[in-house]
């Protein structure tokens, strides 16, 4: 029986550091459509970025329904909260000004409009929702697929 002396491979750790917003907290007067949007209808304006962030499960009206009746008991902060950490996370985003409860708290409005332009900087388009978006990135992808030279084939 041979014995290996080969040593397993250490697993190198890799350490992302969150990047910056596209935008600032309080910079909801440069986009005025999500800006009115939130103000008038935060569920619509909720419901988008949760059906982003989940990935279309549940859906957009599903999650704005159940924003409204956490809006109505006062805890719409709280359930907004979880979806600004998970997007955070997902981005990796920096956790600023200040934590994602304590934003959400003090000033829901200016969070909500911050992730909404957040998504749509980095692509999305908040009317489709997730479906309509993932059609659109294959569409987009299948188009720009480069083609392999002949010598490349199995």
């Amino acid at each position: 029986m041979a014995s290996s002396d080969a040593t397993p491979a250490t697993p190198t750790m890799h350490y992302a550091y969150p990047s910056p917003w596209s935008t600032g907290l309080c910079e909801c007067c440069s986009d005025m459509p999500s800006c009115c949007l939130t103000w008038c209808c935060p569920c619509v304006t909720f419901g988008r970025i949760a059906d982003i962030v989940d990935k279309g499960s549940p859906d957009c009206c599903i999650s704005g329904c159940l924003y409204f009746l956490t809006l109505i008991t006062c805890c719409s902060c709280i359930y907004s909260c979880v979806y600004r950490t998970k997007m955070r996370e997902h981005f990796l985003l920096a956790e600023s000004p200040c934590g994602d409860c304590v934003l959400n708290c003090c000033c829901q409005s200016c969070a909500l409009c911050q992730e909404y332009r957040e998504l749509r900087n980095r692509g999305f388009d908040m009317s489709l929702g997730w479906e309509g978006n993932k059609g659109r990135q294959i569409r987009e992808v299948g188009m720009t697929i480069p083609v392999s030279p002949a010598g490349m084939m199995r």
